[in-house]
């Protein structure tokens, strides 16, 4: 079902391990930029310029129990590729470890979310960051399109959700989210409150001990991550998406990231999303190691 690990310091077998990575080169409902699929690969590929050691939580990746499962192989539709997605991480979910989705475009979020919500003994919350509030019900006449995924956590999965960075879409969602009192901070909001007070906010309103963490790269302004798939200006910092991942790290029972577009770039994006990605592993792991 998996094919080619090599993402560094991912040392750890299947059986032992606490993490697993796994990635899924799928952007078949792509509307603007498509690439997405060469993302895992490109994440794995700059594992290869950091250190082991992160001196900020004291942990090394190498002490850690990371595994690599490789990429998953998808099929040309998304209800296909969905479908199979949800058959391979159930189990990893189900095994008690820790499931980190390289993606590809956004859709593949919804059945990881699913997977966890499924095997968690209390009802978890859905934290997104996201330039885009991806609040229609379909998109292009496909369901499942990567415009649609919070729409379909909302329905499917919990009401506990909170949008970060949003600052697209058509008037509809913006009316739809008022009016629903679906709670997102824009970057200017993320701005004026600072972040961490944001965060406080944030866990009070979900009222819950586990959420799901999904970062589309778009929720970053351009200048940090310009190789994506719908880029849009005037957007999160990198050090105020670190501060969400250091702080809910802890809460977490599945992460990914999404929606970086290789080719439009000389590697930065990619270099970025595998640095949070390596955040998010320390700082879960330092959280369960004082615990």
């Amino acid at each position: 079902m998996f094919h080619k690990p090599e993402m560094m310091d991912a040392l750890s077998d299947y059986a032992s391990a606490r993490y697993v990575i796994f990635g899924v080169p799928f952007d078949g409902t792509s509307s603007y930029r498509s690439g997405s699929r060469w993302a895992p690969d490109a994440m794995r590929k700059a594992s290869a310029n950091f250190e082991t050691y992160n001196a900020y939580f004291d942990v090394d990746y190498e002490d850690l129990m990371i595994h690599d499962a490789g990429n998953l192989e998808h099929y040309s539709t998304v209800d296909q590729t969905l479908e199979e997605l949800t058959l391979a991480v159930e189990p990893i979910v189900a095994d008690g470890k820790i499931p980190i989705m390289l993606g590809g475009e956004h859709s593949l979020t919804l059945p990881c979310v699913k997977a966890c919500a499924r095997y968690s003994d209390e009802k978890i919350g859905f934290v997104v960051l996201d330039a885009h509030f991806d609040l229609r019900e379909e998109y292009g006449g496909v369901k499942y399109n990567h415009a649609c995924v919070s729409k379909h956590v909302l329905n499917e999965v919990t009401d506990r959700y909170v949008t970060i960075g949003v600052r697209s879409g058509p008037k509809e969602e913006w009316v739809f989210a008022r009016e629903n009192n679906i709670r997102y901070y824009t970057p200017d909001d993320v701005r004026k409150k600072g972040i961490r007070k944001v965060l406080e906010e944030i866990i009070d309103y979900l009222g819950c001990s586990k959420i799901y963490l999904s970062l589309d790269m778009d929720a970053l302004d351009p200048a940090y991550a310009p190789g994506l798939g719908t880029p849009e200006p005037f957007g999160l910092s990198d050090i105020e998406v670190r501060e969400v991942i250091h702080r809910l790290a802890p809460m977490c029972v599945g992460f990914d990231i999404v929606e970086i577009a290789p080719e439009y770039d000389n590697g930065q994006s990619a270099l970025l999303g595998t640095k949070l990605l390596r955040e998010f592993i320390a700082a879960h792991a330092a959280s369960e190691r004082q615990h």
